[in-house]
């Protein structure tokens, strides 16, 4: 005889040592020997670590104060008061006070055209898209340069801070990636002399410290224009570093474009498109996708490298707060640490936003052909 169940059993919940926080700590801290004793060790290294910065940067700081005497205790902290008490200068520079307004418009409209872009559900992406590439940078332009519709001219002598960092970060950003996927295709262009080019100008510029790229824009290359030409000093460096970018992005896009299938050049030809519409509708969306980890690395480096444009005499972030460690009224033991603490706060934070986004982007879209 033989016995057959005519309904299902019930669904039983899996073992708790397999679900919720357990289930976690045992999956992915505690699954073998090995990853234990990995995990103790980092929570000895924690708390070895974490309870001394948190006295320093919170509960022992000195968060006000008109001058280094609220520094100057036995047991001060972080020096907070400076950060609160210099916080123009590392945002502005020497911007004239009075116009800072200027800024904070340029600011705010940035802010809110990237959180617009980066929002998935926004309507009419592509003409936002357009505004901020062709016509945002015009107005950011005459309102921080000034001389236009009544506004008073500010020297880019006097920009500094945050904003100085912003403009390099931008810009090379915004010019390196058109610039690299030309440069990426010239490289592997069939015209030989165009592919010759290509390669001279991608290995000169990838053969060359960035360092030395800012002091021939900055001090050498006004030696080599006509008499009574000359560039402003920002200016020369925004096209160093956006000429120095876009060769290493090139390199990235290239890796993008030798992956992808030879079918799907075929397939292109196939249907009768041309070069330029080939890679514009089938071979580049492609490249790109797959290249997203290596151009947002490239974007981080760049971003970090803006505090080179120092050594030129241009104060960006990190310049601004080194400046300010010379006031005699601030000079306290924990005065140096703070202000860099503070930099290196904003660096990490725009890198890691950056960071988390391009995973986000790069999880949607490879749906199609992520393996679970």
């Amino acid at each position: 005889m033989s016995f057959s169940r005519a309904t299902y059993l019930p669904a039983r919940r899996p073992p708790v040592s397999r679900e919720g926080v357990s289930g976690w700590l045992r999956q992915n801290l505690f699954s073998s020997p090995g990853n234990t004793l990995l995990t103790l060790f980092a929570l000895y290294i924690i708390w070895l670590t974490l309870p001394p910065l948190l006295d320093w940067a919170l509960f022992d700081a000195v968060w006000r104060g008109e001058g280094r005497e609220a520094c100057l205790a036995e047991d001060a902290g972080a020096c907070w008061a400076f950060v609160v008490a210099k916080f123009g200068q590392f945002i502005y520079g020497r911007y004239t006070i009075t116009e800072r307004w200027r800024v904070d418009i340029v600011f705010i409209t940035g802010a809110l055209l990237l959180a617009l872009l980066l929002s998935e559900r926004t309507p009419g992406r592509r003409f936002i898209a357009a505004f901020a590439l062709f016509v945002y940078p015009l107005i950011a332009y005459v309102l921080l340069n000034g001389g236009m519709f009544g506004l008073e001219v500010v020297e880019t002598s006097l920009w500094g801070g945050l904003l100085v960092t912003l403009v390099v970060a931008v810009t090379g950003m915004v010019v390196a990636l058109p610039l690299g996927i030309l440069l990426a295709l010239g490289r592997r262009s069939e015209l030989p002399a165009l592919r010759f080019l290509s390669v001279i100008y991608i290995e000169l510029w990838r053969g060359v410290p960035l360092i030395t790229v800012l002091f021939m824009a900055s001090v050498m290359l006004p030696l080599f224009l006509p008499p009574g030409v000359n560039f402003d000093k920002l200016l020369r460096v925004l096209i160093g570093v956006a000429l120095f970018s876009s060769a290493y992005m090139a390199e990235v896009v290239r890796g993008g474009l030798q992956a992808i299938p030879r079918g799907q050049y075929e397939a292109a030809a196939a249907l009768g498109l041309g070069y330029w519409r080939a890679h514009v509708l089938i071979i580049l969306p492609q490249a790109l996708r797959l290249v997203i980890p290596g151009m947002v690395n490239t974007f981080i480096g760049l971003f970090k490298d803006t505090t080179l444009v120092m050594v030129v005499g241009l104060f960006d972030l990190l310049g601004s707060v080194q400046v300010n460690f010379s006031d005699a009224n601030w000079a306290a033991p924990q005065t140096a640490a703070t202000g860099y603490a503070f930099a290196a706060l904003i660096f990490w934070t725009a890198c890691f936003a950056m960071s988390r986004y391009s995973i986000r982007v790069e999880r949607r879209l490879n749906i199609g052909t992520r393996r679970e």
